[in-house]
């Protein structure tokens, strides 16, 4: 084994967790063989309460400016989702250095927000994938270990099918992509393939975040959208009569898009991680 620490910072840019989360990743790392010995330093922002939030806007944003600049770290990984990325974005986003573009960043849900405006910004190693949160899932220790194979060792066997192909991909929650569009967030999709994933929303609203999505005149330019999965959808007091592939199989239709199935991402321990960009040649060049 490499006796170089891989050091990865942990910030939380919307809701708060709890210390015990902290140790059982730390548990996991300490025990899997990754090449490099990883270091994971929670940031005590994590652990901060200020409402929903974990610590006010402004103690997130310099809690991820902290992390993100410092050389010492390799990598930031998002301690969970919630709600509050969209309010940093303005006041962090000026802030990075070159060091916080060498980083890699991932993440999923809420901290899309992030990771589509880093990537607007020319940031070229961001990624959709487990946070560390996910250990509280059922099950979830495999999906952790997967996140810290793909940050510290490198390793591809967690990606997303889709990411193999030569061909740049992304992905999203429906609501968080939907909300960034229109922003000067909103990142370049032209000729990506586009993976969309919702949990916990009513599926009107769906249909609805689908809508805006594929109505916007730069996403029409996307090479084509993946679904992934929609979970945990409550039931509305009047039954929508359509199901998730039947929306995006229509707004795809509407939009002139391509509908190209399904992907393996979604709020679950099976989320696969989605490079944004094109991996493709990477892994052609280390074979």
């Amino acid at each position: 084994m490499n006796d170089r620490a891989f050091k990865i910072g942990v910030v939380a840019p919307g809701s708060p967790v709890d210390r015990s989360i902290a140790d059982r990743v730390t548990d996991i790392a300490a025990s899997l063989d990754l090449g490099a010995i990883p270091e994971i330093h929670f940031h005590p922002q994590c652990f901060t309460e200020c409402g929903h939030f974990a610590g006010n806007d402004a103690t997130r944003v310099g809690a991820f400016v902290e992390i993100a600049n410092n050389p010492e770290f390799d990598a930031i990984w998002f301690a969970r989702g919630g709600y509050g990325s969209c309010r940093l974005l303005e006041a962090m986003l000026p802030e990075l250095n070159d060091t916080a573009r060498a980083k890699t960043y991932l993440g999923y849900s809420d901290v899309g927000a992030i990771l589509g405006a880093l990537y607007a910004q020319g940031f070229e190693r961001v990624a959709h994938g487990p946070m560390a949160a996910d250990v509280t899932r059922e099950g979830g220790e495999a999906t952790v270990e997967r996140a810290l194979r793909y940050l510290v060792a490198g390793d591809r066997s967690g990606l997303e099918p889709t990411a193999f192909e030569n061909i740049q991909t992304a992905a999203f929650n429906i609501s968080i992509l939907s909300h960034l569009l229109g922003t000067p967030q909103q990142p370049d999709l032209s000729d990506h393939i586009l993976m969309l994933e919702e949990v916990s929303e009513y599926m009107y609203r769906i249909d609805r975040y689908l809508f805006h999505i594929t109505s916007n005149p730069e996403i029409r330019k996307v090479a084509g959208i993946k679904l992934g999965r929609c979970s945990d959808v409550p039931e509305n007091d009047r039954a929508f009569g359509h199901d998730e592939e039947q929306c995006i199989r229509h707004w795809c239709e509407r939009s002139g898009i391509p509908y190209l199935g399904r992907a393996d991402i979604g709020h679950d321990i099976e989320n696969k991680i989605v490079p944004f960009g094109n991996v493709a040649p990477a892994l052609e060049t280390a074979s």
